[in-house]
């Protein structure tokens, strides 16, 4: 009764002399719920789309502070040795212990050394209010004072557990660590929930002193050790093991730098931002929420990592790759370097911009087939060209540095031809192309004319993810809609860009899905070969110092760059060599168990020859005479028509040909060939026989076939239309400028590219 009243009388005079001395607490004391919902780690999960952690990245730099851990997920050891060595009437008390406070004002008036009277619950309102913190010269009596009031206050209105939690959470450890969750990974590599006896009381024993040397921890983690009846054995080593330990990362892997940095960008969660003013900018989230499967990414490091070992010695440090689902548009693997052995490891070649190559080809033979002026059939020629190029002539050669003569398109775009694909790209014009090309989600830089004719080789510079939603774009029939690699981010809801019609789409598709197409430069057995249906290309830039390999399959688009950070050139690695083993790699594991099905032809195709057309513009095939129509229409392996033989071998039906201004007029006659009969241009006869040349000029025609007298009886007429274009005269024009703006060259030759 006589200590009650004391203790009655003790709060009275404490609270007399705290308005006596003008103490007021500046801020208003918050909830439990709130002082939780404000804590912010230092370093934030990056979380994949089954909530997997891939990668912490560090976003304040002025404290190490772990996640929020609740008082039941901390080592029992450790909260016993906590409050036994700091506040054995914790559970007691209502904020204040009048017991040690009378010890310890009676110790200080005789100079007695003895333990401070602050409770765990006095601490803690000195952590939450800034005011009553603790000065290097301790506090005052007005801010001890007010420390008593703000206690009792936090007794009144929060629970001892959350006291204990909270302050857990805010206590200052050693040097940079806040909170027992990160001082528990830096210093025993655990978490909080995992500590022994000796983690528990060397914590504890920090509390009091943080950056104490280890023979003092070493003594006052055995008092505590001892006051609990247990040994001190192993107290020296785990110190000195605890303080050896080197700063790192929180507890997980670290599977995904480039997009947790991104991330942490979108959010406002960056290094520098979240303190002072901008502390409250944040998003307060505690996690960083991605598309990534965790699965993917590490199949997609694992398979980088091993292609760079095999490429070593060959001067290629550095690689990226990403995977995207076809479907959703989502990002399911972000590699964005090859991490140590990069020379700049922090950029991400994700987003970086860089020379396609060839891989840009095949948005090219798009816009050509969209517009109809080429079919996947129609021959083009792979022989020596030579183009104008301001006051410069436009040299383009194959990567073999051969040429192969009269080629289909299907062959050309597959099998990589540079001269061909030139010849489209004239006849589009640059400025279709840089518009084709940016329609396609590539954000060229520049202008169609600054680039020239080497836009269709892949002069410019793009990033690996804007050409990866590129291919994606094919595989989705020619929608467009952005990449996602935010789980949390609202979903698109208009239904994207329609680039080109679902039918062109198909056709490209089919064409570089086509191994045979692609077996005269590659061969059947190259690493763009796999079990399932995938259409793929490569692509290497000038010089070699990039190589990329994109493409996709019924489910996944996947885009791999191979070079170096730096931009030196590699050594003899071509896309077959560089980025197609990583490609092929990852689509066998993403599609293990399910092979990747060949999509379903759309409306507005039509299939002849074992080509695929849009409607109207298929060869027609020759009417066979009586004789032969009678025999065939009783035989089950009859000939169907489409596919029946042309009576006119060259040209076939939608050629278009250009003619090249260097060459003499002469020197470029067209032969016409075919079975015997009377040749006829626009319904004049122009010759008979087999063969028939003819000077070609500008315009679209019509050659006819007619028999000849006396021919096989009931023989028809075969006709075909064919276009003959001009190239682009060599001087006099705007918008082709050669791409390395050497003006006063006689000639341009184009780097190897596949």
């Amino acid at each position: 009764m006589i200590a009650a009243r004391a203790r009655r009388l003790a709060l009275a005079c404490v609270l007399a002399c705290a308005s006596a001395a003008g103490v007021a607490v500046a801020q208003p004391l918050p909830a439990f719920d709130a002082v939780r919902a404000a804590h912010r780690p230092s370093d934030l999960p990056l979380l994949d789309r089954h909530g997997v952690p891939l990668h912490w990245l560090r976003v304040d730099e002025t404290v190490r502070r772990g996640p929020w851990v609740a008082v039941e997920d901390i080592a029992p050891a450790l909260r016993d040795a906590l409050v036994l060595g700091e506040d054995r009437r914790f559970w007691e008390h209502a904020g204040v212990d009048w017991r040690a406070l009378a010890a310890s004002a009676w110790a200080n008036a005789w100079n007695e050394r003895t333990r401070g009277a602050s409770t765990l619950t006095m601490q803690l309102a000195g952590l939450l209010d800034d005011e009553l913190a603790r000065p290097a010269g301790g506090r005052s009596v007005v801010q001890k004072l007010g420390q008593v009031v703000r206690a009792r206050e936090l007794e009144a209105r929060w629970s001892k557990r959350q006291i204990l939690e909270a302050y857990l959470n805010r206590v200052p450890l050693r040097g940079e660590l806040v909170g027992v969750a990160a001082a528990a990974q830096q210093l025993f590599g655990k978490q909080a929930s995992g500590l022994d006896r000796v983690e528990g009381a060397i914590l504890a024993a920090m509390v009091r002193a943080p950056n104490a040397a280890a023979p003092q921890l070493e003594r006052r983690a055995c008092e505590l050790l001892r006051a609990q009846a247990l040994g001190c054995g192993g107290v020296a080593i785990t110190v000195a093991q605890a303080l050896q330990r080197r700063p790192g990362p929180a507890l997980g892997e670290a599977l995904a730098p480039h997009l947790a940095r991104r991330l942490a960008r979108e959010a406002g969660d960056v290094t520098g931002d979240v303190t002072g003013d901008r502390a409250g900018d944040r998003a307060g989230a505690d996690a960083l929420r991605s598309t990534l499967d965790a699965a993917t990414q590490r199949l997609a490091l694992a398979a980088l990592g091993r292609q760079l070992a095999e490429l070593r010695g060959r001067g290629v440090d550095d690689g990226a790759v990403v995977v995207l689902d076809n479907a959703s548009g989502e990002v399911r693997a972000w590699v964005g370097s090859s991490g140590p052995l990069s020379a700049a490891a922090a950029v991400d070649a994700v987003t970086a911009r860089r020379q396609p190559g060839s891989a840009l080809k095949p948005f090219v033979y798009a816009q050509a087939l969209q517009q109809r002026l080429i079919t996947p059939a129609s021959l083009l020629d792979d022989a020596p060209l030579a183009l104008a190029a301001g006051p410069a002539l436009y040299r383009p050669q194959n990567y073999d540095q051969a040429f192969r003569g009269a080629v289909s398109a299907r062959v050309a775009l597959a099998a990589s031809l540079n001269v061909p694909a030139v010849q489209v790209a004239a006849m589009l014009g640059p400025d279709a192309v840089f518009g084709a090309l940016n329609r396609a989600g590539l954000a060229l830089r520049e202008s169609g004319g600054f680039h020239g004719h080497a836009l269709a080789l892949g002069s410019a510079e793009v990033t690996l993810l804007d050409l990866a939603n590129a291919y994606r774009m094919l595989a989705q029939g020619g929608v467009l809609t952005p990449p996602r690699w935010r789980a949390d981010a609202p979903r698109a809801r208009a239904a994207g860009v329609r680039v080109l019609d679902a039918a062109v789409a198909f056709q490209v598709a089919d064409m570089l899905a086509d191994p045979a197409a692609r077996a005269p430069t590659f061969g059947f057995d190259s690493p763009l070969v796999t079990r399932g249906w995938a259409a793929v290309k490569t692509g290497t830039s000038k010089d070699l110092r990039d190589n990329w390999c994109v493409g996709f399959s019924d489910r996944y688009t996947v885009a791999v760059w191979v070079g170096n950070a730096g931009g030196e050139p590699m050594r003899g690695v071509s896309g077959t060599q560089g980025a197609a083993p990583v490609w092929r790699e990852l689509m066998l594991a993403l599609h293990e168990g399910r092979p990747s099905r060949a999509p379903v032809p759309p409306r507005g195709l039509q299939q002849a020859a074992g080509e695929w057309f849009l409607a109207g513009t298929a060869p027609t095939g020759v009417r066979l005479p009586p004789a032969a129509r009678t025999q065939a229409a009783g035989a089950a392996q009859a000939v169907p028509a489409a596919v029946a033989p042309f009576g006119i071998s060259s040209p076939r039906d939608g050629t278009v040909l250009l003619l090249d201004p260097e060459i003499p007029p002469a020197a470029q006659r067209l032969v016409f060939e075919g079975a015997p009969g009377r040749w006829l241009l626009d319904g004049r006869e122009i010759g008979r026989g087999e063969r028939v040349s003819w000077l070609p000029r500008p315009g679209r025609f019509v050659l006819e076939r007619r028999p000849l007298a006396g021919g096989p009886l009931g023989e028809g007429s075969d006709r075909v239309a064919f276009e003959v274009r001009a190239a682009l005269p060599r001087t006099g024009q705007t918008g082709t400028g050669p791409p390395n703006r050497r003006s006063t060259a006689a000639s341009i030759t184009t780097p190897h590219r596949l």
